[in-house]
């Protein structure tokens, strides 16, 4: 209805919606194969900021993960996209978990 007056906001929802057909379709079924996934944080000049979940987040490997599968995928579907970064995230049971472990140690 009022997509006239903000085109660059329907350019950016374009953007993702391809971005994250690529990954749907490219990378999801790679990291689903090694029990981890992906979620898309933003998009800003032509920066996609993603976090890697499950058994990826955190792996060793997983600077290469993106700089191969991930960034390389959207980058060939998605010439507009420079980059592709990860923000590092650590879900909230191995953040307790190491808070309980480091507690015992200072006791």
């Amino acid at each position: 209805m009022f997509s006239h007056l903000f085109p660059r906001d329907e350019v950016l929802y374009s953007m993702k919606e391809k971005i994250l057909k690529v990954i749907d379709e490219k990378v999801r079924p790679y990291l689903n194969s090694h029990n981890g996934d992906i979620e898309v944080v933003g998009v800003k000049d032509g920066v996609v900021k993603v976090k890697l979940l499950g058994q990826c987040s955190g792996c060793i490997s997983a600077k290469y993960t993106v700089q191969d599968i991930v960034e390389g995928s959207i980058k060939n579907e998605i010439p507009e996209i420079k980059s592709v970064e990860v923000i590092d995230y650590i879900d909230e049971d191995t953040l307790n978990m190491a808070r309980k472990i480091l507690s015992k140690h200072h006791r």
